[in-house]
């Protein structure tokens, strides 16, 4: 069974970073597609950025492209965020995805692709 656990929200004043963890466990992961969505209060679940494990190629969600930065250390079975110049519109429960890819060779960037998911993490962001 697949377990993910997010870590590193928090409160955070306009313009600072955070960097959002991802630990996963319960399988090897080399095959799988890990992805970061969030979750504004009314509105629907949105992808923010995905990476494949295998090779690391990343894709990103226009809003958040060229200021957030997607990586996996194979090591710990950890996926990061890295999010800079934040804004408060970035306020949301961040969610940590993963789904195996089988013989797919694109990116994973529906909530509908993904399997398994998070119990999230919330951040807020002050203007």
């Amino acid at each position: 069974q697949v377990q993910l656990v997010e870590s590193g929200g928090g409160l955070v004043q306009a313009g600072g970073s955070l960097r959002l963890s991802c630990a996963a466990s319960g399988r090897t992961f080399s095959r799988y597609a890990m992805g970061w969505f969030r979750q504004a209060p009314g509105k629907k679940r949105e992808f923010v950025a995905a990476i494949r494990w295998s090779d690391g190629s990343t894709y990103y969600a226009d809003s958040v492209k060229g200021r957030s930065t997607i990586s996996r250390d194979k090591a710990i079975d950890t996926v990061y965020l890295q999010m800079n110049s934040l804004q408060p519109e970035d306020t949301a429960v961040y969610y940590c995805a993963a789904d195996h890819l089988g013989g797919f060779t694109g990116i994973k960037y529906q909530v509908s692709e993904y399997a398994y998911w998070g119990q999230g993490t919330q951040v807020t962001v002050s203007s």
